[in-house]
This record gives C-alpha cells, sequence and structure tokens, in this order.
C-alpha cells in the first residue's frame, strides 16, 4: 500500500517535469498548449500520499479539469484504487473501459491507446520483477504510434501530448514501484524529431469555448442509473459542441466540452441536473507554436517564489519551478493559482499553506531541462527562504557531469527574484555567451532591491514570521510593517500607519535613484486596483523614463503575507 502511493506520487513528479514540454506540442484535438498544464493540476492529488484509494478517487474527480485532464482521472480513479500488484491488471482493464466510456468521441492515437497496452502488457505479465522492460517498450510504441495515427499529429511532426504525458506518468510510477535501477531513457531520445511542431503547421481556426461543468444529478433510486445518466449526458452534448468527456463520482458528473454557444449549453444541462461547478475560457491557439522556444547561450530557471507570472516567463523563456500550495485536502503548483482563488479564502479564515516539490520532482526537472536545453542558468530563490539552492546543488555533484546547470543563491523572492530572472533572461537574448550572461546574473543579484508593504500582519503570526503578541498590537495599533528580501532572510525596513504613508515611503526610496530610470516591477495581491492605479501614478510622476511592470505577487509569498499586501522592486537599467 505504501509502496504503491509512493509509486504514484513519483508517476506525478515525472509529469510534472515534463508539463512545459507537453503544452508545447499540444496539438489534438485542438493546440490550445494546456495538457501539462491541465494533468498538473488533475492529478495532483497523487502527491498525497496519506490518501487512500477512494479518497483519491473522489479527489481526481472533484480536481480534473480540461481534456486531457478528465480522461486521466477517468482511468486513474479506478487504477488508484490498487492495494498490490495483484490489483494492477484487473483494475488497468476497468480504467481503460472507464476512460474510453467518458469520452464521446473516442478515437486511437491518443492517451487512450496508452492505458489500452498498459491493461495487455499487466493481464498478459504477472512478475513484477520483470515487468518494466517489457511494459516501457509496449508504452513507447503506443507514443509513436500516435504521429501515424491522427491526421493533425502527422502536419505538425509531432507524437500526442496526452499519450506522451501518459507514458513519462508510468514510467516514473512503475520505475519505483519495481525499483528500476537502470539509467532512465530520455523521452528527448526516445521521441527524438517529434517533440517540436513543424513551423509550416497552422492549427484550424476556433471560436469555441473550453467548459468544465459539476453536475449534480437528479431523481437517481437504482445502483444502475448512473452509468446509464452519464452516457446519455455525454451522448446528448455532443450534439452541442466537440471534446466531449463525462466522469461520474456517485451523483456528480464532471463534464468537460468545447462549444461555441456556452449559454445555450448551460440551458441544456438543466434537462440533466443542477450545475453546481462551471468554469469556461475561450480557446486560445497560440500555445502550441514552433518559435516557443527562445534562442540564447543558456537558458534561465528560477523559482515561482518569484513575482513572475507563466505568461512573462513563457514570452521570456524561462522556465518555472513551482513550490505547491495546500488548501485543505487539496494540492496545486503555485503558479497555477491565481490570486483570485487564494485572497478571499484568506479573509475568510481558511487555512493555507505551502509546500515544497519532492526533492525527486525537483530533480527530474534539473535533468530534463540539462537535457533539452544543454547550458542552463538556475536563478534560486533565497536560501534563507527554502532548501533549493541546497537541493540543485546536491544534485550537480552527483548527477551533472558535463557542467550543464550553474546554480545562483539569489538571496532574494518575491519582486527581486522575478526582476533579477526578467532581466537576465533579457541579457541572454543578446549575449554573445554564457558566461556573459552569468556575470549579468551576479551583478544584478547585488543591485536590486525589494520593499514589500505588509497590510495586516496577523497573516505573518499565523504562519509563524511574527509572534503572536507582537502581531496583535501591530494591528490593534494599525502598524503596516515594511520588510524587504535579502541574502539574510527577512529585513525589516519601517512602520508605517497608512497606505497613504506606504506610498511616501516608496516614494522617498525611487527619488533616491536621483533621476535614473530603472526597471520598476509593482506587485499586487488582491488590490490591484490601488497598485495599478494611485501607486502606478505616484511612481511614473516620479520616473517618468522608467520602464514599469505590473504583475501579481508570488503567491508563496501573498500566502505568508496576506491579502492587502503589495511590493515595490527596482534595478538600475543595464
Amino acid at each position: 500500500m505504501t509502496d504503491l502511493r509512493h509509486s504514484f506520487a513519483a508517476g506525478y513528479d515525472c509529469l510534472s517535469a515534463a508539463a512545459d514540454l507537453l503544452d508545447r506540442i499540444n496539438v489534438f484535438p485542438v493546440a490550445d498548449g494546456d495538457t501539462g498544464t491541465n494533468l498538473r493540476v488533475s492529478l495532483a492529488p497523487l502527491r498525497r500520499l496519506e490518501q487512500d484509494g477512494e479518497t483519491l478517487a473522489h479527489l481526481l474527480a472533484r480536481c480534473a479539469t480540461g481534456n486531457s485532464g478528465n480522461i486521466a482521472a477517468a482511468f486513474l480513479r479506478e487504477f488508484c484504487r490498487a492495494k498490490s500488484f495483484a490489483d494492477l491488471a484487473e483494475l488497468a482493464m476497468l480504467g481503460k473501459t472507464r476512460a474510453w466510456q467518458a469520452v464521446a468521441s473516442p478515437c486511437a492515437g491518443t492517451m487512450l491507446s496508452v492505458f489500452d497496452r498498459l491493461a495487455e502488457v499487466l493481464e498478459a505479465h504477472g512478475d513484477a520483477k520483470t515487468l518494466y522492460a517489457q511494459l516501457s517498450l509496449a508504452l513507447q510504441e503506443a507514443v509513436r504510434d500516435t504521429a501515424r495515427l491522427l491526421p493533425d499529429l502527422q502536419k505538425a511532426g509531432v507524437v500526442d501530448s496526452g499519450a506522451l504525458a501518459m507514458y513519462v506518468f508510468f514510467d516514473g510510477f512503475f520505475r519505483h514501484f519495481t525499483c528500476e535501477t537502470s539509467p532512465a531513457s530520455s523521452i528527448f531520445d526516445l521521441f527524438a524529431g517529434k517533440l517540436a511542431i513543424s513551423s509550416s503547421y497552422l492549427p484550424t481556426a476556433t471560436d469555441s469555448h473550453c467548459v468544465d461543468i459539476v453536475l449534480q444529478m437528479r431523481g437517481r433510486t437504482e445502483s444502475g442509473d448512473t452509468d446509464k445518466h452519464q452516457a446519455r449526458v455525454r451522448d446528448d452534448l455532443a450534439r452541442l459542441g466537440e471534446s466531449v468527456v463525462v466522469v461520474e463520482d456517485e451523483s456528480l458528473l464532471k463534464i468537460h466540452i468545447h462549444t461555441p454557444d456556452p449559454q445555450e449549453l448551460r440551458g441544456r444541462l438543466g434537462n440533466f441536473g443542477d450545475i453546481v461547478g462551471w468554469s469556461e475560457t475561450p480557446i486560445d491557439q497560440g500555445g502550441a507554436t514552433a518559435t516557443d522556444i527562445v534562442q540564447s547561450p543558456i537558458h534561465i530557471v528560477t523559482d515561482a517564489a518569484g513575482s513572475l507570472t507563466r505568461e512573462m516567463a513563457r514570452n521570456l523563456g524561462i522556465t518555472l519551478l513551482d513550490s505547491y500550495i495546500v488548501i485543505g485536502d487539496q494540492s496545486r503548483p503555485e503558479s497555477l493559482y491565481s490570486p483570485a482563488e487564494i485572497y478571499p479564502l484568506m479573509r475568510r479564515g481558511e487555512k493555507i499553506t505551502t509546500a515544497q516539490a519532492s526533492t525527486f520532482e525537483r530533480h527530474e526537472h534539473y535533468r530534463n531541462i540539462c537535457r533539452q536545453f544543454g547550458r542552463a542558468l538556475y536563478l534560486c530563490v533565497g536560501s534563507a527562504f527554502t532548501g533549493n539552492f541546497e537541493t540543485a546543488t546536491a544534485w550537480k555533484k552527483v548527477s551533472d557531469h558535463d557542467r550543464q546547470l550553474t546554480v545562483i543563491d539569489t538571496g532574494a523572492a518575491s519582486g527581486r527574484l522575478a526582476l533579477i530572472a526578467l532581466l537576465t533572461a533579457r541579457r541572454a537574448r543578446t549575449a554573445a555567451g554564457a558566461d556573459e550572461v552569468i556575470d549579468f546574473a551576479r551583478r544584478m543579484t547585488a543591485t536590486c532591491v525589494e520593499y514589500v508593504f505588509i497590510n495586516e500582519l496577523k497573516y505573518l503570526v499565523a504562519g509563524g514570521r511574527v509572534s503572536k503578541a507582537g502581531g496583535f498590537f501591530g494591528d490593534l495599533l494599525d502598524m503596516k510593517p515594511i520588510i524587504s528580501p535579502t541574502s539574510e532572510g527577512v529585513k525589516k525596513m519601517g512602520v508605517v500607519r497608512s497606505k497613504k504613508a506606504q506610498l511616501a515611503f516608496a516614494a522617498a526610496r525611487l527619488k533616491e535613484q536621483g533621476g535614473a530610470a530603472p526597471t520598476i516591477l509593482l506587485q499586487y495581491s488582491d488590490n490591484e486596483d490601488w497598485v495599478a492605479g494611485p501607486v502606478r501614478q505616484e511612481v511614473h510622476g516620479l520616473l517618468p523614463e522608467a520602464e514599469i511592470l505590473l504583475a501579481p505577487l508570488s503567491l508563496t509569498s501573498g500566502v505568508h503575507m496576506g491579502p492587502g499586501t503589495w511590493s515595490l522592486a527596482f534595478a538600475p537599467r543595464p
């Protein structure tokens, strides 16, 4: 039981480390560049070692999002109930049946084919000790076949992103479960030539929306009603849109659909039950392009604890490494939450914490980055705040034989870390060589400055950052501390009693620039209007030639410092 739980976590860690690549080659059923992202969210419950199979099955249904996430959840809701190796073959067969049933228009050449091959090999092979080699080859073949079976993949010149995701997951799962000790094969070698979209590929235009729904069914009286209801809803919805996936969980149906008319869809769903969850987003087909990877002499990597959004990082060619935000029994990569999801819960008193990615997941990221990009520069969040620098340097000693990864302890977090990474990535685009970029990054760590303006001390108290007495009296007196993340840890830079005084403090620090035109990053928590309005106007008035950027405060920081926090980071223009 324990081995299986750890094996599921190992599979998830491998998948998470490949997520950016999976997004880049996402072509089928639409080229919206979100397969890796959706699977990281949907399968995150598998990280929770303490959950039993039944609880995991419910969490997977609740967390599933997107086409790939819902299909994978349909399979893994059955597979995760296994208590020993003897259960895996039967549950794989049941899981593949559920996955095929969940899709309104299923087809070979997707992750469904990987489930089929997995079930076949497990059914025919009863010895766990000799399983891995045969299973790995069978799943590799299933992934390669996708480029032949689906016309869209043929045109794009890639394998199916969802199928590759499931290969990566099961390879990690069974390597751990069977204690496989042979060197792990790289997907960049196994599927060479099929992991970058052809420059000639143009996705089919669409004006559809991607909609995820949770439907509470009515009037279920017999045990067999659920399957019939699921099939009826699935078949009816197939007339309203495409990429329909329906997964049942007791009296709930999780529905995913691409539809041109969400409002008509909402009206038709009333015939089947009550809508208790709804999210819709326009399908953006800019996610999968042939020019996604920024060319530079060294690839830039940093922690999501810096205040860089995934969009900013993607545009700059930066790889972000996530920690996790934990809310109740749910855990999700921090950069895949939005401020609008987090801060209202904090104001209502919900307990929200952060957690590091496992050491294994971090090692998988380093390995994939070096194999994909060659030389890479990892700008770590300060070692005073996390153990990422120690984890990366320990990995280098054992595994980085070609010295591909350079690791710098920036001593920074939130906006200061974001600016160091952002400016270094810009320099990398024009630099003559990797050493020039590394030297520039070291100079930025010495010159970037950040001031964080706390609104209420109680959140720092809850996280153990200040004493309860200090927090109580600080809020009682309406004191608002100003802090700065440094290589020695958090330093208190001052205390004020109002937002107006916060702004005056920020203006005084900027005036010390003597009219120079720095790059400035303003960050907000749940106060975007205040930061984008009065704060930005004040900063622009003081330094009209400065480059002023706006971004949400990193949620790793926001969870500890609370709603109402904002921050100002700046660095001299290079």
